[in-house]
């Protein structure tokens, strides 16, 4: 079944770019190295935070993927504030 893990944050004013930047080459490796990732996405809040929503495969997928990155999405905690962390499993799709 098909889990996510949703972080959310603010970012560090006018660090966006580089953030995004550090994200994209991170997904990149995180592609080339699990292939049971596949998605993620970014989306900015109304309130400025932003949610970054990260699917795998499996629970099990997941984890050993956290196990060789150790938990967060981007790498570094330079570029973010109130960074928190969920999982959820996907029941519905439509």
């Amino acid at each position: 079944m098909a889990v996510v893990r949703t972080h959310r944050y603010t970012v560090v004013t006018g660090e966006l770019a580089q953030l995004l930047e550090r994200r994209n080459l991170l997904l990149r490796g995180v592609r080339e190295a699990h292939a049971a990732f596949t998605a993620a996405t970014l989306i900015r809040q109304e309130d400025g935070s932003y949610l970054d929503i990260w699917r795998w495969e499996s629970a099990e997928a997941m984890r050993a993927a956290l196990a060789d990155g150790r938990d967060c999405p981007l790498a570094t905690a330079a570029f973010t504030i109130e960074h928190r962390v969920t999982d959820g499993t996907v029941l519905d799709e439509r």
